[in-house]
């Protein structure tokens, strides 16, 4: 047995006081006339036993009380290890503030258990001790060591967050603000759920540290989740029907019947249905709904789903351009083929002009950008067309009979494409059409249908092996092909257009669809979500305000479940015509957000999720903590109800003596009491 105090043994000296009174006390006797003296001795002896036996015990009591009056003061303990140390400490206390915190403990959420569970340890310590209070957010503020006051103001601060963290980070920011400390005697507390994703405590290293790891357990370990969202088709087109599909997963040991999933979009909650997901398994629905008008679109998917709800909805963002615009550069009159085609879909707007006059300034108009028949390929142009894929615009080049083939093959070398042999005037007929390509995908339904593909009277020779074929003459040899740049394509045709060379313009089941999916896939592909907390670099256009300001701004935006936010400032660069942004920590909750260089006008928008790593209820179980094996490392178990402080008392000093010399203290003078009251001489 150790004493906290061993100084105040020295008061057990007192313990002189009881035996001189008791040895110096002399009763006054009464005299009493008795007429019979018989008995008189008898009486007397009798009388005299039970008053010393009365007396020894009431001193008992009095010498045991302040004995153990004193140890209590002196605090004795009996040491668990020999590696318990006396002196100041300096403590840190992870709380875990992740989502999964808030699933249910027997009484409250995790999260408010934990928190309980770090008061219990501040109290635990003394005054003089210093403590650091960390979270997930890592913030700055907590990188030190502050008092015990302040420590417990700072707890109940803490609210869950977006934010998670690999364990072995957590530990690395603790040691530092230990090494901070004058004091030698350290300790960190990780009180967390352990959830597997995040507890690579395997791979903090040191092995001096002082570790004591504070599991929370949830009563039951259930949540419908929903992953992630996406369209069928990359590009969404006005006044068409879109498909959204949904990926939902059932992350408990259940089966999930009756999920409801529901659909917010143009400002109206529409049901989509009920779903079942067997345990731990997934489900993919889909959501059919119109596009209605241009610009940008908001929508959120639901569920409902309890105690975790952070990954309840699903925020998603899309533009739809108003129409896509399709520039034909002509060598001479424009292609009257190519006018009808575009000129009965509203949707598109063909805008022709002569190659002698061209402004390449305002060529990021077009989604789709068409070369017909154009004797030569100048420097100039070529320059601009590269530049012009890259930013993710298309490319299709239909060459003149009489092309100036060095010109054409320096164009298509930045492409990687093949360059062009002379031109064959041999009658050949399409075989085959790449029904996997985006340009010929879901047009048609019966894709083993005997198609009539063009027919070609002469045509240029495409050296094999090079880019996606999507038409392909019997010999296997390209008629139509494919090349990616940067963000765009480009599309070479081995004929020229005019019929009478080649009759595709006669043929509408493969000319018009091919010409509308190109210039579709020239509007660049979107993220319609981004995940909280992952570091990600949105982008847009730049555009130069007209008083100068050159700060762009986040905003979230308003919806039916939340107000307005408060703007921020994210990291900028300015890229030629692009800006890129990286938002990093600002971004703390889900929703829609608004880019902005002036209040009166949205730029972009963007939708932001929380990372869902949180939904995975997958957790080390105490023996798995246990296993680890590091000799300074402790797992402090307990139920919601257990009295944490006097764990950690015990776990600090060993078991504690002191109360239990307080209580037999208290017991021996109510002893003392009763005889001296109840025992009558």
């Amino acid at each position: 047995m150790q004493f906290v105090f061993p100084a105040f043994l020295t008061a057990l000296l007192a313990l002189a006081i009881p035996v001189v009174i008791h040895l110096f006390y002399f009763r006054r006797f009464k005299k009493v006339y008795f007429t019979n003296v018989r008995f008189l001795k008898e009486v007397k002896e009798e009388t005299s036993n039970r008053r010393r036996l009365r007396n020894l015990l009431v001193l008992a009591m009095r010498c045991l009380a302040l004995s153990l009056l004193v140890l209590a003061f002196a605090q004795p303990f009996l040491p668990k290890s020999d590696t318990v140390k006396q002196g100041e400490r300096a403590v840190s206390i992870f709380i875990d503030n992740s989502f999964s915190m808030g699933a249910l403990s027997e009484q409250s959420p995790l999260i408010e258990l934990a928190k309980q569970r770090a008061r219990d340890i501040v109290s635990a310590h003394g005054p003089a001790d210093r403590f650091q209070i960390i979270t997930n957010e890592l913030e700055g503020r907590d990188q030190r060591l502050i008092s015990q006051d302040d420590a417990l103001t700072r707890i109940e601060e803490v609210r869950s967050g977006p934010a998670t963290r690999q364990l072995s980070k957590v530990l690395t920011r603790q040691q530092q603000a230990l090494a901070t400390g004058t004091s030698e005697n350290q300790k960190a507390y990780l009180i967390s759920d352990f959830q597997k994703n995040v507890s690579d405590l395997e791979l903090f290293k040191d092995s001096l540290l002082a570790v004591d790891l504070v599991p929370m357990r949830a009563v039951q370990e259930s949540n419908i989740s929903i992953d992630s969202a996406w369209f069928e088709s990359p590009v969404q087109v006005l006044n068409q029907p879109a498909r959204l599909m949904v990926r939902i997963s059932n992350r408990g040991t259940e089966a999930a019947d009756e999920v409801r999933l529901s659909f917010w979009h143009d400002g109206q909650l529409k049901p989509v249905g009920a779903l079942s997901v067997p345990a731990g398994a997934q489900k993919v629905d889909t959501v059919h709904f119109n596009i209605l008008h241009p610009g940008w679109h908001q929508a959120r998917l639901s569920i409902t789903d309890f105690p975790v709800q952070f990954d309840d909805d699903y925020y998603i963002n899309f533009q739809v351009a108003e129409r896509i615009e399709v520039l034909s550069i002509n060598a001479a009159a424009a292609n009257p083929y190519l006018n009808r085609a575009f000129a009965g879909a509203g949707f598109f707007r063909l805008e022709n002009t002569d190659v002698r006059a061209l402004d390449y300034s305002q060529f990021n108009r077009y989604q789709l950008i068409l070369l017909n028949e154009l004797t030569t390929i100048s420097t100039g142009l070529s320059q601009e067309l590269q530049q012009f894929v890259r930013n993710g615009g298309n490319v299709l080049v239909f060459p003149a009979r009489q092309a100036d083939l060095n010109s054409y093959n320096a164009f298509f070398q930045a492409f990687g494409a093949a360059p062009l042999g002379g031109f064959e005037s041999t009658p050949r007929e399409g075989a085959q059409l790449n029904t996997e390509s985006f340009v010929f995908n879901d047009v048609y339904l019966n894709k083993s249908a005997n198609l009539r593909l063009p027919k070609t009277q002469g045509n240029f020779k495409l050296p094999p092996n090079r880019g996606e074929y999507l038409i392909s003459y019997r010999d296997g040899a390209a008629q139509l092909a494919g090349y990616a740049l940067g963000e765009g394509d480009l599309f070479v045709f081995a004929a020229p257009l005019d019929e009478q060379v080649n009759d595709l313009v006669r043929n509408g089941e493969v000319f018009v669809p091919m010409l509308f999916r190109m210039a579709v896939a020239g509007l660049k592909s979107q993220q319609v979500a981004h995940t909280i907390g992952t570091d990600e670099v949105l982008e847009a256009s730049h555009t130069v305000s007209a008083a100068g300001e050159m700060v762009y701004r986040l905003q979230l935006l308003k919806n039916d479940k939340q107000p307005e936010g408060a703007e921020f400032i994210p990291e900028q660069r300015i890229l030629g015509n692009r800006v890129l942004l990286t938002p990093g920590s600002a971004v703390r909750d889900a929703g829609w957000y608004g880019l902005f260089l002036r209040q009166d006008s949205t730029l972009s928008q963007y939708a932001f999720n929380y990372d869902r790593r949180e939904s995975e209820l997958t957790f080390r179980s105490t023996e798995e903590l246990k296993a680890l094996g590091r000799p300074n490392w402790n797992v402090l178990d307990g139920g919601a109800r257990t009295n944490f402080a006097q764990v950690v008392d015990e776990q600090n000093q060993g078991i504690v003596l002191w109360r239990w010399c307080l209580v037999f203290a208290l017991l021996f003078l109510a002893l003392e009491g009763l005889f001296l009251r109840l025992w009558k001489v």
